[in-house]
């Protein structure tokens, strides 16, 4: 059985109304929506998830990436790895717009990052969902970022530092 293609998924966050639209249609209000010097910072509920309480994302442009924490619902529960998904971001007045180019890295912290989402982006590239260049750049980026990680011990933290972005992660 082979991989489902999905169509591109695109992502807009107003940051006047503090929603954030999906590709399927749907939107959510977003508890913060805050503008940084380095990009985005998102966090929105999921109540259709038994395990996650909500989504914390942030949107770094400069290095083509989206940061994602989700938190448990239960204070006791071991945390999700911090996902580092490889993005296209149009930021354009109040409009922040993400193309999720269908490949990331999952660092659960103590050990080694990990790449994810290569079947899907692989069906994604041979079904000409993902074009070339945003397949590149999708490959570009994930390997970038890795490598980057690897040098800073796989924390994430380290590699925000690294960033110049000065913020806890994962935020409390």
């Amino acid at each position: 059985m082979g991989t489902a293609i999905t169509p591109q998924l695109v992502d807009v966050v107003d940051t006047v109304t503090a929603v954030r639209s999906y590709s399927s249609g749907t939107a959510r209000q977003l508890r913060t929506c805050q503008e940084e010097r380095w990009g985005l910072r998102t966090e929105c509920p999921t109540p259709e998830d038994p395990f996650y309480d909500s989504e914390v994302s942030w949107l770094i442009p400069e290095a083509n990436l989206r940061l994602t924490h989700r938190r448990p619902r239960s204070r006791h529960a071991k945390g999700a790895p911090s996902e580092l998904t490889a993005v296209r971001v149009f930021h354009d007045g109040r409009y922040w717009r993400t193309t999720d180019l269908l490949l990331g890295l999952a660092a659960p912290g103590g050990s080694s990052a990990r790449i994810i989402r290569s079947e899907e982006f692989a069906a994604a590239v041979a079904g000409r969902v993902l074009l070339v260049g945003d397949a590149d750049l999708a490959l570009r980026t994930v390997h970038k970022t890795l490598e980057e990680l690897s040098r800073h011990r796989h924390d994430v933290s380290a590699w925000l530092t690294f960033k110049y972005i000065f913020e806890v992660w994962p935020p409390f």
